[in-house]
């Protein structure tokens, strides 16, 4: 396997600029996930490293070569598409063969490596099925297993799971993380999707409008986001956000003081799991309850403060909170985030960014 550095990456369409001199690094072995809104430039950026888009400045290097300039076939890459991509006429085993027979690969080698792949898919029983007779995770297993045999040096997924229902995607997800621990290869893994992001990556990168604005672990993106837009799009349901006054380094919402907050904030973010629920009249600011959503275990109140102002309040699955409930609602200071005019974190947990 090996590391994938980007360096001043630029990419143009006419005069659209998608990639704005992007620089990352992707250590041997790690699983980096590139996440962000549509046309943020993640798929843009993946198909870059592959190889299927010519970048319009910058360098890319896979280990110690540089393949800015290398054709696709070239880069010991492999990728796995949304699509699928099998060639209905063929069997499991004659999908996953076929790219290896026209690239001359011996007899041997080949049965070995589809051997290989089947056994850590669970493709066996499957190997002399078309995909027609498969269902859309095995379908998507074999498309991955076509990758495998090529035993490249990076894995790239672009958005691979968008096909599956809701459970199946769960179960991939799983597959997908034990793949990586079995193979311990390099993985980058495009998504639009956070929680894939969250539970899957050793690496988050988040890009926004072709920009990279943070780079990390998924807890530390979670607990310290760079931004209000990283803030905003890392954590489901979404951060909430509150316009304040700052008064002598006090932060006030509806007139009532929250606690301290660095100059220049303009905004309070706080999530929906740490909001704390108090009964009326109680707590630091007085809400009414406008939905309730019960998803079992948990339960999303939203609420409209006396202001206006509009929260969502993670709750027991099983409470009796509904239309009209008045609340009252804590916000912990080591839960708070300060966000400056430009956006950008001032603070977050109490701490100073």
């Amino acid at each position: 396997m090996a590391e994938v550095r980007l360096s001043g990456v630029d990419k143009f369409y006419g005069g659209t600029q998608a990639l704005h001199s992007v620089s990352l690094d992707i250590a041997d072995g790690e699983f980096a996930v590139f996440v962000g809104p549509s046309g943020c430039g993640k798929s843009t950026l993946l198909r870059s490293i592959a190889g299927l888009e010519e970048i319009s400045g910058g360098t890319i290097h896979i280990g110690d070569r540089d393949v800015t300039r290398t054709a696709p076939s070239d880069r010991d890459v492999a990728m796995v598409f949304q699509s699928y991509a099998l060639y209905p006429h063929m069997t499991v085993r004659e999908n996953m063969d076929f790219g290896m027979k026209v690239n001359n690969f011996a007899a041997a080698d080949r049965q070995r490596r589809i051997g290989e792949a089947a056994r850590i898919l669970q493709l066996e029983p499957y190997l002399d099925r078309k995909p027609g007779q498969l269902s859309g995770g095995q379908r998507q297993r074999v498309a991955i297993g076509r990758a495998i045999v090529k035993e490249p040096k990076v894995f790239l997924f672009d958005e691979p799971l968008s096909n599956l229902d809701a459970k199946l995607r769960v179960q991939m997800r799983v597959e997908l993380e034990a793949l990586h621990r079995d193979l311990k290869a390099t993985m980058i893994y495009v998504t639009h999707d956070q929680v894939e992001a969250m539970t899957m990556a050793d690496k988050i990168v988040v890009l926004n409008a072709g920009r990279i604005e943070q780079v990390g672990a998924p807890m530390e993106l979670y607990n310290r986001p760079a931004s209000e837009f990283v803030a905003g799009f890392i954590g489901a349901p979404a951060m909430n956000f509150l316009p304040v006054d700052l008064r002598e380094g006090q932060v006030v919402v509806e007139g009532v003081t929250l606690g301290t907050a660095p100059a220049g904030t303009v905004k309070l973010g706080i999530r929906p799991e740490h909001l704390v629920l108090r009964p009326a009249g109680q707590g630091q600011l007085q809400a009414t309850v406008s939905i309730t959503e019960t998803l079992g275990g948990d339960a999303y109140l939203y609420v409209r403060l006396k202001g206006g102002q509009t929260l969502v309040v993670r709750a027991e699955g099983d409470t009796a909170l509904d239309h009209g409930a008045e609340i009252g609602l804590d916000l912990p200071v080591h839960r708070q985030h300060h966000f400056a005019a430009d956006a950008r974190t001032l603070a977050s947990g109490g701490v100073a960014a």
